[in-house]
């Protein structure tokens, strides 16, 4: 297995566990609260909002973790350089990624438009993000073993 897929393999499992934890933790937030409507938007808007660098700074230390752990027990450097073929592949994980967000997107404003509420919203927004990442990480997994 080469180094871009254990890559993707460990960015993956950090991504389901960081989601799993964080999502688990906000809807116990959820339940232990009674909010009205403007509580709720507020809540689910700053739960958004600090998802965002929460992933970031947990993605980077465990990248940081897996390069630490790779060189140990690989004896290897990190590549260097990325050529074409993994220009590529990242361009087309990021094109899946994006068509994944947008049709998340417009569930979301879906929902609205049917009359759910905005916490309905939010929550698919948070699900579209997370599934947008996936669809991301599984393209460049499918295109490093099967090629483009």
């Amino acid at each position: 297995m080469s180094y871009q897929e254990k890559k993707h393999i460990v960015s993956f499992i950090s991504t389901v566990f960081i989601f799993g934890f964080y999502c688990w933790y906000v809807f116990q937030k959820v339940q232990d609260t009674n909010m009205d409507t403007t509580e709720t938007l507020r809540f689910w808007a700053a739960a958004i909002l600090i998802l965002i660098p929460v992933s970031i700074v947990a993605k980077i230390i465990i990248a940081i973790i897996f390069n630490i752990i790779y060189r140990i027990t690989t004896k290897e450097l990190e590549p260097s350089f990325s050529d074409e073929l993994d220009k590529l592949i990242d361009l087309k994980a990021t094109r899946n990624s994006h068509y994944a967000f947008t049709l998340g997107f417009l569930l979301a404003m879906g929902s609205l438009v049917m009359d759910m509420t905005p916490a309905t919203m939010f929550i698919i927004l948070i699900f579209s993000g997370f599934l947008s990442e996936m669809a991301g990480v599984f393209t460049q997994l499918y295109h490093y073993r099967k090629g483009v």
